[in-house]
């Protein structure tokens, strides 16, 4: 008996998961906001909200891939008619669905992440694991704090701010690095796999803090955190007390909560995307660019008591679990994944 046209189609096609995620997903979030009573916010980020900042990017790699190729192909002078060429020659009504498909799971799940991240003082009233993360990170280090243990060997001046850079800039370059792999890439199969790859993160990164809820080591214990220089990392942590603060007293109001430790997603995300890289056979600079930022990610959610070590160690194994399912549903492999020269069209 031969199976269903359609039935073929959704077999083959490298969204499918990923649709269906940020479906149910999607949906279980709009039921839980009607059952709490809690209306459902868009996050606001760099460039603003994700619904404006994932299209600004996507179409600013549109015109980093077309224009230099338009630009060889006719010269400077003749640039648009250049522009047309390649649209024509390299550009497709279905390339172009594929990248709308990939920035909107990506978005679907962020968001519904985001949001149900902020019920859990609701859900999840009162119950905390951060006395049993902070005696294991003693009992790992022989009875020492992981962050003043950083700030002795880091010091808390110049580092500080770099690793504050370098922590806040995760807000931006994630959604790069997607729109990227999604606008120069003709395979959409890779895409797909990115895309469904941090989908993944998001949700799996709910699904923790909601196993073991906690604040982390600055909000719990922030007395081995006051010597640090007034940073942008010090200044978002302040935010999100106030903004969580405020949601506690009304939920339905206009604040969103956004205090989570266990599991690092800044690690997982990270980590997810150093593996795909190197999975993917990227250049080597920007294999060893993605393990070095990873790197020193760990280090600032620690040095700036973001997370206990326990937080990013679940952080590497989402962050792995996610390019590995997300490989496997995208028809690229679950345990063997190397794609070789399979690089960035730019």
């Amino acid at each position: 008996m031969q199976s269903r046209p359609w039935w073929d189609f959704l077999r083959r096609w490298p969204y499918t998961f990923g649709v269906a995620l940020s479906l149910v997903v999607g949906i279980f979030t709009i039921i839980m906001s009607q059952n709490l009573g809690v209306p459902l916010r868009d996050p606001e980020g760099f460039l603003g909200p994700a619904y404006i900042r994932l299209p600004l990017m996507g179409l600013a790699f549109f015109a980093a891939g077309v224009i230099p190729m338009a630009i060889k192909r006719r010269g400077v002078r003749h640039l648009v008619p250049g522009i047309r060429d390649v649209v024509r020659d390299d550009w497709t009504w279905g390339r172009v669905v594929h990248i709308l498909i990939g920035l909107l799971t990506f978005y679907a799940c962020y968001v519904s992440y985001r949001n149900l991240k902020s019920y859990l003082p609701v859900l999840r009233e009162g119950v905390l694991y951060d006395k049993m993360l902070s005696e294991w990170d003693y009992w790992m280090l022989f009875g020492h704090q992981p962050g003043e243990l950083l700030h002795q060997l880091l010091g808390t001046g110049f580092n500080a701010q770099l690793l504050s850079t370098i922590y806040l800039s995760y807000l931006m370059l994630i959604p790069i690095t997607l729109a990227a792999f999604l606008v120069l890439n003709r395979d959409v199969s890779l895409g797909a796999w990115y895309a469904t790859a941090l989908a993944l993160n998001w949700i799996l990164g709910t699904v923790s803090y909601y196993i073991w809820p906690s604040l982390g080591p600055a909000f719990y214990q922030p007395q081995f955190f006051s010597d640090l220089e007034e940073t942008g990392v010090t200044g978002l942590q302040q935010s999100l007390f106030r903004n969580g603060s405020a949601f506690k007293e009304d939920p339905t109001g206009a604040y969103i909560y956004g205090i989570a430790g266990f599991a690092s997603l800044h690690v997982s995300v990270t980590f997810t995307a150093a593996l795909f890289f190197q999975r993917t056979d990227q250049n080597r600079f920007i294999q060893a660019a993605g393990w070095i930022y990873f790197v020193l990610t760990v280090i600032a959610t620690m040095y700036f008591g973001w997370h206990y070590i326990a937080d990013d160690v679940a952080g590497v194994f989402i962050g792995w679990f996610a390019v590995a399912l997300g490989g496997w549903v995208t028809g690229n492999g679950f345990w063997r994944q190397r794609h070789h020269k399979v690089q960035l069209t730019a």
